[in-house]
């Protein structure tokens, strides 16, 4: 192998039984992992990730493939193949950056539309944890959506040292207290498969031009799990089209939109627990929580 063996992902890659690489260009925009394209001897590339230190997350790749594959098989949504899924590196086939256009997040429409109405459940959860990030994701099976988002989704976050710093007294009893309201905060749906991460660097395209994921943080929960996170992270102006036609598709009312930041709370915490630089989450927290920080 000309690379450089002592490169963690070259390392890990040999490791882990792929011998054949004559180059990794590593890639950015993801921020738990660290990334690259695998340059093979008369093979197609792939795409490797691997962690810098692993914190506790033993299976969290196999946790990741167990994903893409349930995406795939259960909703019918192209996700890249499993080639290497170890202890040190998930190695994927390489999918295609997505093109340009409405057309394409219009089709993503109707595919995440066929995912949330095609795979729903009767509990909330996941027959295991995995992980959001670099933290474990909690998905201990519950009969109630309001119960399992407060628990699992938003107090699970309250004892990580990071979101402990950062969100005081009043905060926390504000999370409370907004978690004691979500029934009547937010409509009882069902649960149904979602993708767990889904902001729009998590979208890439098949060769064909069909939406593909990467990075899944699966359960069975509120399919507005997935929208909110794609509402609330700035996606390009080329998605305009994909929420009202999501929202024809699943049926969806027109206060939708005044829901998302409650729900995008899950992903703001988990932002703040596990990173420095927390990109004004602890700001935008606060200001989802600032109605809530007295009693009614």
């Amino acid at each position: 192998m000309s690379v450089d063996s002592e490169s963690p992902l070259a390392s890990r890659l040999l490791r882990a039984g792929i011998r054949d690489v004559v180059a990794v260009e590593p890639v950015s925009g993801g921020l738990a992992a660290i990334a690259g394209i695998v340059h093979r001897e008369d093979a197609p590339p792939l795409f490797v990730k691997t962690l810098d230190v692993y914190e506790g997350s033993d299976g969290l790749f196999a946790a990741e493939a167990e994903g893409l594959t349930a995406l795939r098989e259960l909703g019918g949504v192209p996700t890249p193949d499993v080639i290497v899924a170890g202890p040190e590196v998930l190695v994927l086939s390489l999918l295609a950056p997505r093109p340009a256009g409405e057309a394409f997040w219009e089709r993503f429409a109707h595919a995440l539309a066929h995912l949330h109405t095609s795979t729903r459940h009767d509990r909330f959860g996941w027959h295991r944890d995995n992980w959001l990030g670099r933290r474990r994701q909690s998905n201990a099976w519950t009969g109630d959506g309001f119960a399992f988002f407060a628990e699992h989704r938003l107090l699970r976050w309250l004892p990580e040292p990071r979101v402990e710093a950062a969100l005081g007294p009043a905060d926390r009893a504000a999370l409370e207290r907004l978690c004691a309201r979500l029934p009547e905060l937010l409509p009882d749906r069902p649960a149904c498969l979602t993708h767990g991460d889904l902001w729009a660097q998590n979208v890439l395209s098949t060769a064909d031009g069909r939406a593909a994921l990467i990075d899944p943080a699966v359960s069975y929960t509120w399919a507005e799990v997935d929208l909110a996170h794609l509402w609330t992270t700035a996606p390009p102006p080329e998605a305009r089209r994909f929420f009202p036609v999501y929202a024809e598709l699943t049926g969806l009312d027109d206060g939708w939109p005044a829901r998302m930041p409650i729900i995008q709370l899950r992903q703001h915490l988990a932002v703040l627990a596990q990173f420095d630089d927390d990109w004004g989450a602890a700001e935008t927290i606060r200001a989802t929580l600032a109605p809530f920080r007295s009693r009614p």
